[in-house]
């Protein structure tokens, strides 16, 4: 099964932006600098994704 590059960001971004969301929701409120610690998390993890490539598979010989 291949993933692609973005998928693969995409899917790791949605995950870091709903655990840093979960956090900083649980006082009930989200003020703005919890809003802009989400937006970091997911464009820092899309960001750091897209760019590191996946490694090569070892050739079993």
């Amino acid at each position: 099964m291949r993933i692609s590059s973005a998928w693969k960001a995409v899917v790791g971004a949605a995950a870091a932006g709903t655990a840093a969301l979960g956090t900083a929701v649980q006082d009930g409120t989200l003020s703005a600098g919890e809003g802009v610690a989400v937006a970091l998390a997911v464009l820092g993890t899309f960001g750091i994704t897209w760019r590191v490539p996946n490694r090569k598979p070892v050739d079993p010989a």
